[in-house]
């Protein structure tokens, strides 16, 4: 499944990391594009849906026992002040599982932003998008953010006052 995700993701995955994404995100500034859209989903890990999850997870596993015990995997209770409470969205972060299917999650971002040509970085759920202007970066900033409520992937994204373009 890695091989298939895009060279512009750099969280979780072996032989990418965090420097090589501040070192990319240097040479698109260096390039011209100085206006930089940030998304980051809010709460991303505490409110994956499970059943977008599992489909997309099924596009690549057919086993169905590996299906199941993943499935098994998101649905397990969690302890919430010493009482076990049931989890229907979410997958535990720092659970061995997590980063693996954020990124098979959030992959489908990923295609989308390179089929519409854009410059990009994204690490686990937060993702930068480089673009040459301001007008530019409103246009995709809006783009995005129909993608993501159009497909159900967003949880919310943290409001541009705080975050945004930069």
């Amino acid at each position: 499944m890695d091989p298939t995700f895009s060279e512009s993701s750099y969280g979780f995955r072996r032989g990418r990391n965090a420097h090589q994404a501040v070192k990319q995100a240097a040479e698109y500034v260096a390039e011209g594009r100085d206006i930089v859209v940030d998304i980051d989903l809010e709460k991303f890990f505490d409110r994956m849906n499970h059943d977008m999850l599992m489909a997309r997870l099924a596009r690549h596993v057919s086993d169905k026992r590996l299906l199941s015990i993943v499935r098994r995997f998101l649905e397990a209770g969690m302890m919430w002040e010493g009482i076990c409470v049931e989890r229907h969205e979410g997958s535990p972060q720092g659970g061995p599982l997590s980063p693996l299917l954020a990124n098979l999650l959030l992959d489908d971002l990923d295609k989308e932003l390179e089929s519409w040509g854009h410059s990009f970085c994204r690490y686990a759920d937060d993702c930068n998008i480089y673009v040459w202007t301001q007008k530019a970066g409103e246009r995709v900033l809006a783009s995005v953010t129909r993608f993501l409520e159009e497909g159900s992937l967003v949880v919310r994204m943290v409001p541009p006052t705080s975050r945004g373009m930069v």
